[in-house]
């Protein structure tokens, strides 16, 4: 495979975007796992 410079930025913008999905994908697994310290209890 050729190696330039359009490949780079394609392969590192790729990398990005997976790394910014991943992360928020774990910032919503974790912040659903917290314990609530009181019960949602409706009025």
């Amino acid at each position: 495979m050729f190696i330039d410079e359009v490949v780079i930025a394609g392969v590192v913008t790729v990398g990005m975007m997976v790394a910014f999905l991943g992360g928020v994908v774990w910032f919503i697994w974790r912040d659903s796992h917290k314990k609530r310290k009181t019960p949602n209890t409706p009025d």
